[in-house]
Parts: structure tokens; sequence; C-alpha cells
């Protein structure tokens, strides 16, 4: 009976730390990686999960693609694959931290404007981690429509240091490449 008393005691006491260790870190401001060469961010990125919101719901075979406009700011084009329909949606993107560029502003609908923050990158630019300082936001990218378990892996891992709910993503289904659509 001891032994279940202490049994259960220990649990609880773990999973009150890793709530607290959740709630610490959601408390503190979002952190983003210290320099995006844009040059290199710009092109196709799949969605490889992202938290579900009503603009992406039904939605496969999601990726973005970033063009430089000549006024400076980002072409942003979304497509996804929609029942049996292709969805496309274009925005712009601009820089909120000049000289860093890991914080963007994105605008799909005016007056509507979001906050996009890179806060995970690959040194070659080969998957990123995107979310907005309140958190509710998450999208794991990647240059291909998959990307190998481990590296997902501790994405989830630094995703959750940092204050994201992890347990709320949820994977893309991903057929190919519809960049060229």
């Amino acid at each position: 009976m001891k032994k279940e008393i202490l049994a259960t005691s220990v649990v609880l006491g773990l999973g009150l730390a890793a709530s607290a260790l959740v709630l610490h870190a959601h408390e503190k401001p979002l952190e983003t990686v210290n320099y995006v060469d844009l040059k290199k961010y710009l092109g196709t990125w799949f969605e490889i999960a992202a938290f579900p919101h009503p603009f992406e719901k039904g939605c496969s075979c999601t990726s973005a693609t970033y063009g430089l406009a000549k006024d400076g700011s980002i072409i942003v084009k979304n497509r996804c694959i929609k029942g049996t329909e292709l969805k496309v949606t274009e925005g712009r993107a601009t820089v909120t931290d000049k000289g860093v560029n890991s914080k963007l502003s994105v605008q799909f609908f005016w007056p509507f404007k979001g906050k996009y923050w890179i806060i995970d990158l690959a040194k070659d630019y080969s998957y990123a981690v995107v979310g907005h300082p309140n958190r509710k936001f998450l999208w794991i990218l990647s240059r291909r429509p998959t990307l190998d378990d481990q590296t997902y892996n501790q994405l989830l891992v630094r995703a959750a240091n940092k204050g994201f709910d992890i347990r709320q993503l949820v994977k893309t289904e991903q057929i190919g490449d519809l960049s060229g659509i």
C-alpha cells in the first residue's frame, strides 16, 4: 500500500513538474533563430505538420512558395489540395526585424496580418519551424515532402522546450510537389 502511494506521488510530482516547465517556457518571450538569409529561405517549403486551424481544414499536400517582390517584400503562395480541388492563396510578407530576418509579418487578407517567426532552421535550410509568439500557431516545414523521423522528433522536443503544446500537431499528408502548379 505504501509503495502504491509513493509511486502515485512520484508520478503526480513528475506530471506537475512537466506542466510547470511548459507553463514557464510559455511565459518566456519566444526566441527566434539568430539570422535568416532570405535568399536561401526563398523557394518552396512543404508542410510536414501544423497546429490545425480553420484556414487549412481539409487540406493535404500543403506547401508554401516564397519569392522576392520588386518592392523588397516577399510574395507568399500557399497551395493545398482540398477535396479534389487545388487551392492557392497569395499573400505578402515583410521582415519586421531588419538585419536578423527571423520575424515576418504576413498578410493574406487586408487588414489582417499574422506574425511568422522562424524559431528553428537547419544550417542548410532543409527544414524550418515557424511559430507565433502566442504559441497558438506552429508549422514544421521541409524542402522535401517528407522529413526523417529522427529530425522530426528533435524538432518536436525543441518546439516543446519553447513552450508549444506539441500534442496539438497534426502531420500533413503529402503526395507530391504542387509548387509548379
